[in-house]
């Protein structure tokens, strides 16, 4: 369970710098949202992630592993797609409820990176650090 909370507070911690760096991705800016938020992020990258990576791996593979960066831009819109549902204010370039576009899709991407690059340092560290 604590290990849970922590990857959440990680997940959390990665979108509020996305937020910083990327422009046009807007989180809620109440506490609990950001925590359903990461907690969504989290499910999807715990259980759906797996799933997709297997079903795209002979793509994976004959692309050179281009799939890998389709499938994160997908997973981030679907996190979007459900704080937009939820009424979370979890937005990429004002979708949802805007416009589906080229923008939507770049922060996508972006954040994305961010937060692949954010969550694996932050769990580096976390896996260095010595326990009590």
């Amino acid at each position: 369970m604590v290990d849970i909370l922590i990857r959440v507070v990680i997940i959390a911690v990665a979108l509020v710098i996305a937020v910083m760096i990327v422009p046009g991705v807007e989180i809620p800016s109440e506490l609990w949202q950001l925590g359903l938020v990461a907690l969504i992020f989290g499910v999807v990258n715990a259980y759906l992630r797996p799933i997709a990576k297997l079903l795209s791996l002979p793509l994976t593979l004959v692309g050179l592993g281009i799939v890998g960066f389709v499938l994160n831009i997908a997973l981030v819109l679907l996190v979007a797609f459900f704080s937009g549902e939820l009424d979370l204010g979890f937005t990429l370039a004002g979708w949802p409820p805007g416009a589906f576009d080229l923008d939507v899709i770049v922060a996508a991407f972006l954040t994305s990176l961010v937060v692949s690059v954010v969550s694996t340092a932050l769990g580096l560290v976390r896996t260095l650090t010595p326990r009590m």
